[in-house]
């Protein structure tokens, strides 16, 4: 699905479609982002475990990004290793994981692929599984659910909120007037949010 304008790199319906498809009995979910930045982390308050896929040479210097990267990343991935640049991607991750540590005190693993070829495809496979192990045991599968859904709900809350808002108080052009009546100073935003919200209370 096309994220449609959202930032996080995931269209806004595509947990509705995750959690339908969990529903419906599937083992394995696989969801891709749009790609790798520093605002591209919604994929986390999602998905269980994150594989962050690099490409050597693609403009994926780890500096540029790790602000989003080495945050979600519980897995990662050099594809196309078999290309110049991709030690240069692994040392820039390793010395990167050197600066800090994990809360769970995992280290996210780097696997090496050649997808085209099917290379590295088995031991990545066994990695993700390796990590969903290391959750298990140490009883943080649930703990990381929990957390996820909190983040989740307090988006659908914001989302709905929100469309109740524009609904009941912002219709029939008084977005507009009002937006007219801060530009002419006539009101102050602040105290104006604060008005519409107090009145979704009664």
């Amino acid at each position: 699905m096309a994220t449609r304008g959202s930032l996080g790199g995931l269209a806004g319906p595509t947990s509705d479609v995750a959690a339908v498809l969990d529903a419906s009995g599937r083992d394995l979910v696989l969801i891709e982002t749009v790609g790798v930045g520093q605002d591209e982390v919604d994929i986390v308050r999602l998905a269980e475990i994150t594989v962050v896929i690099l490409v050597p040479g693609m403009g994926d210097d780890v500096q540029t990004i790790k602000a989003g990267i080495m945050e979600i990343a519980d897995v990662f991935v050099i594809n196309k290793s078999d290309r110049e640049g991709a030690e240069r991607v692994e040392r820039e991750i390793r010395a990167m994981q050197s600066l800090s540590t994990r809360s769970d005190n995992w280290t996210p693993p780097i696997v090496k692929t050649v997808a085209s070829e099917g290379q590295g495809i088995a031991e990545l496979a066994k990695t993700i599984a390796s990590y969903d192990e290391f959750l298990r045991s140490h009883d943080l599968n649930l703990q990381k659910k929990i957390q996820n859904w909190q983040e989740r709900l307090v988006e659908m809350l914001r989302e709905s909120l929100l469309e109740r808002v524009l609904r009941q108080e912002m219709g029939d052009g008084r977005v507009s007037r009002y937006a007219a009546e801060i530009a002419e100073r006539k009101r102050d935003p602040y105290s104006l949010v604060e008005e519409i919200v107090n009145k979704l209370g009664h």
